[in-house]
Formats: structure tokens, sequence, C-alpha cells
């Protein structure tokens, strides 16, 4: 038997590599980059061309004092675990949607901040000089943070579009979020109901109880569907796929697992796409009948609006 060593494979004229034959040879150190996120997801609806976009991301400590406030610390953690999920902490996603209808563009929600949210337009194409329409699918501050900009309107060629029955609710309640943000922009919006079109082949429907007239939108297109839910599920296993838990944001906790209950089984029923606007970034997937105690299973897209 033949042993090869370093010299016996010299003398058959093998080429060995470089590396390690020199002491003291320098290797090439690239830098720790620190974590990252695409910040735009861009896919078609039909005729409709849809965009997630990322304005903002942030831990929040304590999940359970804000999901599933009426189950055991005992089922929380075991549901927890069963999904991979830490009890000590869970990642926040703000995710506002533009839709290229071919005629208008339209942002629903606007983000924590105008910088935030301007910033990840930009990062998709946009800037806010080309938003036509700006939905307001409720008015809660991480909805509405990026209306203004410095005092100024953030999307200066825009009118608004927003529920009756939220509009009035905010109007009436002295809220300074609203006063700055919401108050000077009312000569420019449009109120709608339940199941009135903002454009055609967008509809908002009745979805109460996240807030007072909290609504989500469905598109068509060219026989395509997608649901955009904005707050009607917070979290994909802690809200979602458990209707029931109680959220601590949510203003009236019984309609709002009704509103669960009833349009997550309408996104099942019809096996269309979905977003909302806290589920894990792009926020995009659809949603199945779940199974082990839950209702709803959340699925992540995985490629089948590539194309």
């Amino acid at each position: 038997m033949t042993t090869l060593t370093r010299r016996t494979l010299l003398k058959a004229g093998v080429a060995l590599p470089a590396v390690g034959l020199t002491a003291g040879a320098a290797h090439a150190e690239a830098p720790m980059m620190g974590a990252s996120f695409a910040q735009h997801r861009r896919f078609m609806i039909g005729d409709f061309e849809v965009t997630t976009i990322l304005g903002g991301t942030t831990p929040r400590e304590q999940p359970q004092g804000i999901f599933g406030m009426n189950v055991s610390p005992e089922e929380f953690a075991e549901v927890s675990e069963a999904n991979f999920l830490s009890t000590e902490v869970s990642q926040f996603f703000f995710t506002p949607t533009v839709v290229n209808t071919g005629s208008e563009l339209v942002l629903f929600d606007t983000g924590l901040n105008a910088a935030a949210t301007t910033a990840a337009l930009a990062s998709a194409g946009y800037s806010p000089d080309q938003i036509d329409i700006v939905v307001l699918t409720h008015m809660h501050g991480d909805h509405i943070g990026g209306l203004m900009n410095e005092g100024a309107p953030t999307f200066a060629n825009a009118r608004y579009v927003t529920g009756q029955a939220e509009f009035d609710f905010w109007a009436a309640a002295g809220n300074e979020g609203f006063d700055m943000n919401v108050r000077p922009l009312a000569e420019q919006m449009t109120f709608i109901g339940d199941m009135d079109d903002v454009v055609s082949g967008i509809t908002g429907m009745a979805a109460f109880g996240h807030s007072p007239g909290h609504m989500v939108y469905r598109l068509d297109s060219a026989g395509a569907g997608l649901m955009i839910f904005a707050d009607l599920a917070n979290h994909p296993v802690w809200s979602l796929a458990r209707p029931d838990w109680e959220v601590r944001f949510d203003a009236d906790k019984e309609a709002a697992a009704a509103s669960r209950r009833n349009v997550l089984g309408m996104i099942a029923a019809d096996r269309i796409p979905a977003i909302g606007y806290h589920m894990p970034f792009p926020a995009l997937g659809y949603v199945a009948p779940g199974s082990d105690g839950a209702e709803f299973r959340w699925v992540p897209e995985a490629g089948q609006l590539m194309g």
C-alpha cells in the first residue's frame, strides 16, 4: 500500500493548493454585516401589481402581556414551544401595502412615521408624490403615523379613504395622534361602509373589534383575489391560529374574535392569498384549517405568486 504524503505527491507532479504552504500567509476576512431584511415584495394579483413594504420591525418583551391574555401561562408556553416561539420576546412587523391598479397607486396604511414609510417606498421604487389614494384600515398610531411629515402631508397628491365608523369614533375621542395626523386631512377624505368600493376591484369589509371601525379590503382582478386583513390577526400563532385568544390591543375582544373567525374562514374557504399588517414580513400567505387545537393555520407564501 502506498502512503500519500506531501513529498510523494510532489514527486508525482500533483499540484497542491497554495493555502497553507506559506507560513503566515494572509487570509481574506469579510466583516460581519449584521442582520438584514429586504424591504419590499412585489407580485401580481390578476392585473393588479401588489407590493408589501416593511415600514419597521421591533422586538417586544413578554408576549403574553399582549397575546393569549385569557389563557394560562402553561398553555401559552406549550403552544409557543410547539411552534418554536420564545415566551420571552416576540418580533413585531409593520407592513403597509401598495396596489397599482393600472390607473391608481393605492397605499394601505402609512406606518409608524413618515421617514420609515417613505424609505420603504423608495426601496420599492416609489416616491410619496406618486401615491394617488391612501386607505386607512383603522386609526391606531402605527397605521396613521406616516400621514404627516413635519406638519405637512406626506402624500401631497393623494386623497384619503377610510371607514365612516372608524373616523367618527376617533373624531369624538380627543386622541392626540388622530388630531395631529388625520383631522387636518378630513376635507380630502372619502368615507365608506361595509362592502363599499375604494375603486373598482377594491372593496372594504367591516371587521370591527380591533378598533370600533376596523376594516379589511378585498382585491379582485382578472379572476384573482387577495385579502388585506390589516390588524384582524396580529400574530400567525398567538392570534390567527387561535381567534379566541385575547389580544391586548383589541378594543372589543369578543367582537374582534368574531371578526377573526368570519374573515379568516372566508379567506380559507376562497383559498386566496392574504396580507396581514403584523404577519412576519413579507406578510404574505394563505389561511388553512388548523389542527391540534388551532382553528386556523397561517401558511407563508412559498413561490406561488412569483410568476
